[in-house]
């Protein structure tokens, strides 16, 4: 959703939502883009839809994989008659299995939750036609919707694994980046003889790096950088360990969810599963350094060199 406003409007609206203008969000992204016009400022933003009165709000705060769903749902089975506006004519729906009952072709509807027993007319077609399978479809959409989470939880999600830069040594007092490898998951399942695909989100992170410190959660999912930027930059899921010794670090991720039925629309999860990456174990180690007259090509050994005495400083 983009807007264009005068830069007194922008100003003013940017004071109402609780930002000084040219105030980041916190968060890897800025909800709010301005770019300079001849006359104005063209200002995006992200937005989500108050239930309570249907009005879009700035999104201000910081970002979930999934926001609270501002829609209530129904199937409508007035497709049967051969009506509804999007239309199901000659829409046949087999038994699935030998000897099963025949589905029910059905349109999906939504309408704003904020509107308690919503009529017929309140209601806007969004998705179909498609088939259910049940005697009553209102009701095999409950018992999902019941067992739902559990479900969800049992998803063989791939947590992906912590990475560390560098690793496996590092050095005391220089910051070692951290960041994962998970990703978006999608599946799909039979629940209650219905298609079931189901979405699973990483939302937020928690870092702990074994020493006794945690980042999180936070939505930062942190990225890889450059070698010759691994002891120098800092980012924002970067650690800096005060003490040599073998740390095991892991992360925790916690995931939200969608899931549809038989093509209807995506419907959130009311509930997160939570997984840990296996440990990762980092090695700290100080550095010492000492003037010497030769290189270790010149003289093999020399102080510091591999396969000398040079005792290892931890």
């Amino acid at each position: 959703m983009r807007t264009f406003l005068g830069i007194a409007a922008v100003t003013s609206w940017l004071l109402l939502a609780g930002m000084a203008p040219g105030t980041a969000a916190a968060n890897d992204e800025p909800f709010i883009h301005a770019n300079r016009g001849e006359t104005g400022l063209e200002l995006s933003a992200y937005f989500r839809t108050d239930p309570a009165t249907g009005l879009p709000v700035a999104n201000l705060g910081r970002a979930t994989a999934v926001d609270e769903d501002p829609y209530q749902y129904k199937p409508d089975t007035f497709c049967r008659a051969g009506g509804g506006e999007l239309g199901c004519q000659g829409l046949e729906c087999p038994p699935t299995t030998t000897g099963g009952a025949a589905g029910t072709p059905v349109i999906w509807k939504r309408a704003p939750r904020g509107i308690t027993n919503p009529d017929w007319t309140q209601y806007r077609g969004i998705s179909g036609p498609t088939c259910l399978y049940g005697s009553e479809p209102q009701n095999v959409l409950a018992d999902i919707a019941a067992r739902i989470l559990t479900d969800f939880r049992q998803l063989p999600v791939n947590p992906g694994t912590l990475e560390a830069q560098p690793f496996p040594n590092t050095l005391k007092g220089g910051p070692t980046n951290f960041y994962t490898t998970t990703t978006e998951q999608h599946f799909d399942t039979t629940i209650l003889g219905q298609a079931v695909h189901l979405t699973a989100t990483p939302a937020t992170y928690t870092y702990t790096f074994g020493d006794g410190t945690t980042l999180g959660p936070t939505p930062a999912a942190g990225y890889p950088i450059p070698a010759n930027a691994w002891l120098t930059t800092e980012t924002r899921t970067s650690h800096t360990y005060t003490t040599t010794g073998n740390y095991p670090a892991i992360l925790t991720i916690t995931y939200t969810g969608t899931y549809s039925v038989n093509n209807g629309p995506p419907l959130p999860i009311n509930g997160t599963l939570t997984l840990t990456t296996t440990p990762k174990t980092i090695h700290v180690f100080k550095t010492e350094t000492a003037l010497v007259a030769d290189t270790c090509e010149q003289n093999p050994h020399s102080w510091g060199c591999p396969g000398t005495n040079t005792p290892t400083k931890h």
